[in-house]
């Protein structure tokens, strides 16, 4: 469809770059979105991870709820699929046995906050986590608990054909955080992404690309 997609995670993005961000037909943001304002306005998705203490707080976060990302989002994505999880929580556990709260699957709780608020709620397939895993199986990327919010979402927006033909540009991902994800791993598998031509580092030498077309 040739639309440009954002996908921005919480680290840090060139300020020049608010502009194009919020002239982008999507905007994908994470969480908190920490790095609001700086890195643009636009929320058109803010994709939360749906289980364990992160998302309980977020939940129970007045400040959260009334954000301006999140008030002025038109979906929630819940980036885990519950029952992905749950299959996955036996050998998880063996490996790391103090994250059972891990598996409290807040999803339906996320549908119903975006209900009462006039947005939709997606919960992205198995098949966005499975591709990550795919993706990060070449880099070597030793025990992890699971693959980053922001790649599963990567790997959702590549594979869903709803994207197909679209320009997808990434900021904002310092792949540090979490020791429970493979970072380092990530990083590889995205910097493949973006010299196979499938995903676009937005900074300040990109913003030609991102008038083309205009």
């Amino acid at each position: 469809m040739d639309r440009k997609i954002m996908i921005i995670g919480n680290g840090e993005v060139p300020q020049e770059v608010a502009d194009a961000i919020d002239a982008a037909d999507m905007v994908i943001r994470f969480n908190g979105a920490r790095n609001f304002g700086l890195a643009g306005h636009r929320t058109d998705v803010m994709a939360v991870c749906n289980t364990g203490r992160p998302a309980k707080a977020m939940l129970a976060d007045c400040a959260w709820r009334n954000s301006p990302p999140v008030d002025t989002s038109g979906a929630i994505w819940s980036v885990r699929d519950p029952a992905k999880f749950e299959a996955m929580k036996p050998e998880i556990l063996v490996n790391f046995p103090e994250l059972d709260d891990l598996f409290e699957d807040q999803t339906d709780n996320f549908a119903e906050f975006a209900r009462s608020n006039g947005k939709d709620h997606v919960v992205l397939p198995a098949l966005a986590h499975e591709a990550a895993v795919a993706a990060l199986d070449p880099y070597d990327p030793g025990l992890y608990v699971t693959p980053s919010s922001g790649l599963v979402v990567m790997s959702h927006v590549l594979h869903d054909p709803a994207f197909a033909g679209d320009r997808i540009f990434v900021a904002g991902f310092s792949h540090k955080g979490w020791d429970g994800h493979p970072f380092a791993a990530e990083r590889q598998v995205i910097d493949a992404h973006i010299e196979a031509g499938r995903l676009t580092r937005l900074g300040p030498s990109p913003l030609s690309v991102l008038s083309q077309g205009a």
